[in-house]
């Protein structure tokens, strides 16, 4: 979810629409909400690992 998002972003950037870019943060920040939380030993979705 973090590389689509940084995809989603870098697309959004050089085409220059705005909803890749918003999309993309989204995506961003919500991966990285689940990452920190799996690795904070927090079971995220039921999983004990979130990859």
């Amino acid at each position: 979810m973090i590389i689509l998002g940084l995809i989603l972003l870098i697309l959004g950037f050089v085409f220059g629409i705005s909803i890749l870019w918003t999309i993309g943060i989204i995506l961003l920040v919500i991966g990285l909400i689940l990452w920190v939380l799996g690795a904070a030993g927090h079971a995220v979705g039921g999983r004990k690992h979130y990859y």
